[in-house]
């Protein structure tokens, strides 16, 4: 699952077509095979928590979501594609540029049903809607749910993935597995989750530790050894909904159970 961070870069990216015509489209999956929006003119592309929103002019947005592998590449048109030609979903392209999304989720609808797709999120961390305040209520509606599960539920705050999941467990001293009900200090998590995005949402590389060394950049995300805090070795385990479980990482001493 992409972070919020990497979502709002692709919608910086594909920034570029705005204010242009597309001069082709091409969607390749099977719902989409006839659907053409040549002529019509870019207006914006935004990010709404791990969905995408490319609005065109006469009420058309492209709607696309990154799913675990997908992106958008943007380069000149004639330019090689990064990727291979099979996993390209979607192209949009203008005079100067061409927006490529490979192993994306994509769709077209009217602008005005927005709703019926990115409604049910709760505020985004990266977006104008931000509420902490919202975000906490939606949280503390599933108190008896494990902390772990409730942060990646994008119904309650638009935004986080699993790495920013296992750094937010681990800077907040709380065990992944104990339930919202259980953290002491709900509010600071909620801060800590906002300034966290926010850190990183211009930058390419993701930086918690503070320390920029290979291997030392994260605190326990994808760590099998020991924790850089205490030593500790980090432990491995799943967590999710049955069918939707996610690999998580934690320490057992600084992320002490209950």
């Amino acid at each position: 699952m992409p972070e919020g961070d990497s979502v709002y870069q692709a919608a910086r990216r594909l920034d570029v077509l705005t204010g242009h015509v597309l001069t082709a489209s091409d969607f390749r999956v099977p719902s989409l095979a006839t659907t053409d929006l040549t002529g019509r003119q870019v207006l914006e592309t935004v990010s709404r928590g791990k969905h995408l929103l490319t609005r065109l002019e006469g009420d058309i947005t492209v709607h696309s979501h990154l799913k675990m592998e997908g992106r958008w590449d943007v380069h000149a048109p004639g330019t090689r594609w990064r990727r291979p030609e099979h996993e390209a979903r979607a192209v949009l392209r203008t005079e100067k540029t061409e927006a490529v999304g490979f192993n994306v989720l994509v769709d077209v609808v009217a602008t005005l049903a927005e709703h019926s797709l990115v409604g049910h999120l709760g505020p985004d961390l990266l977006g104008p809607d931000w509420d902490p305040d919202e975000a906490l209520r939606r949280l503390r509606r599933q108190d008896h749910v494990p902390i772990g599960i409730a942060l990646l539920d994008q119904r309650n705050l638009a935004g986080i993935g699993n790495v920013y999941r296992a750094e937010l467990c681990f800077l907040s001293g709380v065990d992944p597995h104990a339930p919202v009900s259980a953290v002491k200090d709900l509010p600071r998590l909620v801060s800590r989750s906002h300034q966290m995005l926010v850190a990183h949402k211009d930058r390419h590389s993701r930086v918690t530790t503070g320390d920029l060394r290979p291997g030392r950049r994260l605190w326990v995300y994808g760590r099998r050894g020991p924790c850089l805090r205490c030593g500790t070795r980090i432990e491995v385990d799943e967590l999710g909904p049955e069918g939707q479980e996610r690999i998580v990482w934690w320490c057992p001493r600084c992320q002490p159970p209950g």
